[in-house]
């Protein structure tokens, strides 16, 4: 069962930016997926590096446009995006140096904030994305 499903709810308008979501989605319920087979960390850290290494080149899809087209909430958005990578680098840091395992609580955050921020502060962007151009 997936942890977070799909729907055009979730669609922004753009879709190089919707595909890069869906696959993040996909990534975290991997993840889900993993934790529930019981897998092995090997197994789990790997999609914890591909899902922080592909936030950050999506995050740097989104900044790409709010710099090209001068977004006026560009400074607060790429700040959310900063801390974010932050605390999943300190996680998955600490994860890689068996200093902490990955619960249902860091599974809960990760879904918990890929939902609300789509939700929320991507979707302030959508409109302005489109009429700037981007489909």
């Amino acid at each position: 069962m997936a942890l977070i499903t799909w729907t055009e709810d979730f669609s922004v308008g753009v879709v190089e930016i919707d595909n890069q979501h869906k696959k993040l989605v996909n990534m975290i319920n991997e993840l889900h997926h993993a934790m529930a087979e019981g897998k092995g960390n090997m197994n789990v850290g790997d999609i914890i590096n591909r899902l922080v290494d592909y936030s950050v080149y999506h995050f740097k899809t989104e900044e790409k446009y709010f710099d090209k087209f001068n977004y006026p909430e560009t400074e607060a958005h790429k700040k959310i995006h900063s801390d974010f990578v932050k605390k999943v680098s300190i996680f998955k840091g600490e994860f890689d140096n068996n200093e902490v395992m990955l619960t249902i609580d860091v599974l809960n955050f990760l879904s918990n904030w890929l939902r609300e921020h789509i939700l929320g502060e991507d979707m302030d962007y959508s409109d302005f994305f489109i009429e700037n151009g981007l489909k």
